[in-house]
C-alpha cells in the first residue's frame, strides 16, 4: 500500500472509532469529549487538502511505506 492509502485508512478508522466512543447513542459510548478527536482528525483532513502536505503521510514514508499519488478514474 501508498503511504496516501494508508493515512486515509487510518484516518477514517480514528474518526469511525471516536465517534462511536463520543456518540451517546453508540453503545460502546465512553465520553462526549471524544469528539475533539473526531474535530482534530478532520481538520489535519482539511489543511492537507489544502496544503498537500500531511504529518501521517510523512511518517509513513519513514517507516517505509512507498509514496504514491491518488489516481482517479477518467
Amino acid at each position: 500500500m501508498t503511504s496516501w492509502q494508508i493515512t486515509r485508512i487510518v484516518g477514517g478508522t480514528f474518526i469511525l472509532l471516536s465517534l462511536a466512543l463520543g456518540a451517546p447513542g453508540s453503545p460502546i459510548f465512553h465520553s462526549a469529549n471524544w469528539l475533539w478527536f473526531t474535530a482534530f482528525v478532520g481538520a489535519n483532513f482539511l489543511q492537507s487538502g489544502f496544503s498537500k502536505w500531511c504529518l501521517m503521510e510523512v511518517i509513513m514514508r519513514k517507516l517505509g511505506a512507498r509514496p504514491g499519488e491518488c489516481q482517479t478514474q477518467a
